[in-house]
């Protein structure tokens, strides 16, 4: 199963979940910027962006990517995690929603956030859940 870890990090807390992510999954994180690939060629993705803002997705390169792709995984198997510093998640349940409405099945119900930085117990999660993904 050909799968990605895509990423956009701020502070580094989603670029350590994006790492367990990968690790779990076999895979090598990339950052979105970097990311030259095209996602019709993935069979699962694991997808993390920090909420920003008023609860949104980076806006100057991760919500513009995952803009570009959400025509693309129909039928694809989708992780979405990130970090957050206040609010209650509502960033993650709205990408979620997004996910479903495009027709992918997202493998981690509704996200998986971590407050800040992630600790010990979050990180194991995100190796599971790179784990439960491929």
């Amino acid at each position: 199963m050909k799968t990605a870890v895509i990423y956009w990090s701020g502070t580094g807390n989603t670029e350590a979940m994006a790492n367990a992510v990968a690790e779990g999954s076999g895979v090598t994180a990339v950052q979105v910027s970097s990311f030259e690939g095209d996602v019709s060629e993935f069979d699962a993705l694991a997808l993390g962006c920090p909420a920003m803002g008023a609860e949104e997705l980076e806006d100057t390169e991760f919500e513009p990517f995952f803009s570009g792709i959400e025509g693309k995984i129909s039928g694809k198997k989708i992780a979405l995690f990130g970090s957050y510093d206040w609010g209650d998640g509502e960033w993650m349940r709205l990408w979620a929603e997004r996910v479903k409405s495009a027709g992918a099945e997202i493998v981690n119900g509704e996200g998986l956030i971590a407050n800040n930085t992630p600790d010990d117990e979050a990180i194991a999660k995100c190796r599971e859940l790179g784990k439960k993904l491929v």
